[in-house]
């Protein structure tokens, strides 16, 4: 794959490759917590993509 083809891959995917990791970390930490530093850490990466949907179907929206 040459550096063009990877920069496009990259810009294409990488963001929705992040949260869709994220997403799955914090499933499998509320999943398998049981209170203490397991849910703290879902909360917070299961934010993300909430935060995301929240600014590009909302907030963006209005502008």
């Amino acid at each position: 794959m040459s550096r063009h083809r990877h920069t496009r891959f990259a810009a294409m995917w990488g963001a929705p490759i992040a949260i869709g990791a994220l997403t799955s970390i914090g499933l499998v930490s509320a999943l398998f917590s049981d209170g203490g530093f397991g849910d703290i850490l879902a909360g917070v990466v299961l934010s993300v993509p909430v935060a995301v949907g929240v600014w590009f179907g909302w907030l963006r929206r209005r502008q």
